[in-house]
């Protein structure tokens, strides 16, 4: 028989493959809303566990009874807004107006940024606003004190961002605030950093021959490839892999949890602990590791049908320690 040839795997949508320059992500595009509220949240990866659900997809073969579905915990303790951020839109793109501080921020903001002596100015000419948020990781158990900073965008008119972030300015923003159970998420995160890999797990390309002459698992003779009198970008080779910013779309928010000791598993998840803060529960897996920030925003491009919370007849919360 024929031998199959594997050139490479891998989009070359995702370039240049370098890493990620902080550990939580950046978020470059929001979905429009009209209801004033966030449209974003964060929380930190605890682990994976499983449910089982009524299925209550009508063109569903297993419609009515309860499935197996597998999800990922997510621990969402309260954000803290630090300042309100003016932007303006301009032919060159966004242009930052102005920013209003809280009156006092707490002691653990410091780690992250120079307090600001004067509160600032609030701005008279802007097209809308966002608010500049801080993680409280001190309220988890992960062992952390250094909180994460990000702005969270807000849906509504300008007047109405205005007034939203001036009420909620030096206050906490709750999950169940900004979403609720049965919507299509996209969650934006930090995957696993895997170090300097070979192009056949970087790219996946076949191993050669057993008699090839110097390397068996590099491509090989690249033949007019090096015209260029260099080797083009396009040909696999070895470099770092993973710690990459990657976005899931449409990932379904099966439920907010407030009760964090339903969700505990005997003995905690593994490199993670117990939970102490809501949660909530993502049905499928989740780039990244345990302990890292991950971001949630309403979906950009949801599906016509979405479902309605499900009810959840079983929740596993036995030990993940393998034992």
């Amino acid at each position: 028989m024929p031998r199959t040839r594997q050139p490479r795997a891998g989009s070359m949508q995702f370039w240049p493959r370098v890493r990620s320059r902080q550990s939580y992500p950046r978020i470059r595009n929001w979905s429009a809303a009209k209801e004033t509220r966030p449209l974003g949240f964060a929380g930190y990866k605890v682990g994976m566990t499983h449910l089982l659900i009524n299925d209550n997809n009508q063109h569903s073969l297993t419609k009515g009874m309860d499935i197996f579905c597998p999800i990922t915990v997510v621990e969402c303790p309260p954000l803290k807004t630090t300042s309100i951020m003016f932007y303006k839109k301009t032919n060159k793109g966004l242009k930052f107006v102005s920013q209003i501080f809280e009156d006092s921020f707490d002691k653990d903001v410091a780690r992250k940024i120079l307090i600001p002596k004067n509160k600032g100015k609030e701005a008279t000419d802007f097209d809308f606003v966002r608010l500049m948020c801080h993680t409280q990781p001190n309220k988890t158990g992960i062992g952390k004190k250094k909180p994460e900073m990000f702005e969270i965008a807000i849906g509504g008119t300008k007047e109405q961002q205005l007034a939203y972030a001036r009420e909620k300015l030096g206050k906490e923003i709750t999950v169940s605030e900004v979403f609720k159970e049965g919507q299509l998420l996209d969650t934006h995160s930090i995957t696993k950093g895997k170090g300097f890999q070979g192009p056949m797990r970087r790219f996946g390309i076949s191993l050669r021959h057993h008699k090839s002459e110097k390397s068996r698992r590099n491509p090989g003779s690249l033949g007019s490839w090096q015209a260029q009198g260099q080797i083009m970008w396009r040909v696999a080779h070895a470099g770092k892999m993973g710690y990459h910013l990657r976005t899931e779309y449409n990932k379904w928010l099966v439920k907010i949890g407030n009760n964090p000791t339903d969700m505990n598993t005997k003995g905690g998840f593994v490199h993670y602990g117990i939970i102490k803060n809501p949660y909530v529960l993502i049905k499928g897996s989740i780039a990244g590791t345990q302990k890292r920030l991950i971001r949630f925003t309403n979906a950009v491009r949801p599906k016509k049908n979405v479902l309605e919370a499900p009810q959840i007849s079983y929740t596993s919360t036995e030990s993940k320690q393998g034992r």
